[in-house]
């Protein structure tokens, strides 16, 4: 299937019955079809840990994410990518790949909110297979609100471009009692 290169676009941190949420943007040129967003809910913890990497600060003690890439790092492995592959229902499936010192390829079942937390440390690319942005993305409400936008600029200019002289050419007011 083919893959969509994605951006991390934000990180929700909920608390208590508000549920965490990472949401994916499509890499592209806004305004196309590449500007859909993939909400994925994640647990606060997840989203924390996704924040933190983005966010990294020297000097800090090493997360469970730091430590996993630390460990493919010293077993000669790097990471190369992280893909969102499936979606059921409302759950999302992910895989980090590693490639070997001898360029094999090794595929890492995960979920997408340690495989993004894994991401964002390593400095990898995030991709979506096609099949997941068509069953679970949402349109980019602000891409809709420009072209809607942009639309009612064209009728105020079609209006505007429609207007002659004789349409300004009004009667004087009568005051009243004349």
């Amino acid at each position: 299937m083919p893959l969509r290169k994605m951006d991390i676009e934000s990180v929700i941190v909920g608390e208590g019955p508000i549920a965490s949420l990472v949401v994916l943007r499509a890499h592209g040129e806004v305004g196309d079809d590449a500007s859909r967003q993939l909400p994925i809910r994640i647990g606060s913890f997840e989203a924390t840990a996704i924040t933190m990497g983005v966010h990294s600060r020297p000097g800090g003690r090493p997360m469970t994410h730091d430590l996993l890439g630390s460990a493919i790092s010293e077993l000669g492995a790097r990471v190369v990518d992280v893909r969102i592959t499936a979606v059921q229902g409302t759950t999302f499936f992910a895989q980090v790949v590693l490639e070997r010192e001898d360029g094999e390829r090794v595929y890492l079942d995960a979920r997408p909110s340690d495989a993004l937390a894994l991401a964002v440390r390593a400095g990898v690319s995030v991709y979506a297979d096609e099949s997941v942005l068509d069953a679970a993305a949402m349109p980019d409400f602000r891409g809709v609100e420009r072209d809607e936008e942009a639309h009612e600029l064209e009728e105020f200019h079609a209006f505007v471009e429609g207007l002659s002289p004789e349409d300004f050419n009004v009667a004087p007011d009568k005051k009243d009692g004349e």
